[in-house]
């Protein structure tokens, strides 16, 4: 299983990343399995903890179930993801499976 400093593996889940639409969600397992890891939903999270890249909409990446999981400000996110139009309840992203983007 790769690790966050497997470059290769990182710029893959990054340029997936990049193609999630506005308004759209993916999980973090999603993303590793695009990424052609499925099983690094864990290393996907740290990539994504240490990313700052600006063209890199990290706030479309969640927990499995539609939880918004980790995320530097949680508050932050949820902004992020309600400007795009994504309905975020107390704890999950509401009408999951039709903003779930799978590419």
């Amino acid at each position: 299983m790769p690790t966050h400093r497997d470059s290769t593996f990182e710029a893959k889940v990054l340029a997936v990343v990049r193609r999630i639409p506005p308004g759209r969600v993916a999980t973090y397992g999603d993303v590793a399995e695009l990424a052609g890891h499925p099983r690094a939903w864990r290393a996907v999270g740290t990539i994504m903890r240490i990313c700052c890249a600006p063209t890199v909409p990290c706030h479309r990446v969640i927990a499995a179930g539609g939880r918004l999981g980790g995320y530097s400000n949680p508050l932050h996110k949820r902004q992020l993801l309600q400007a795009e139009g994504v309905v975020v309840g107390p704890r999950a992203i509401r009408d999951f499976d039709r903003v779930r983007w799978r590419a």
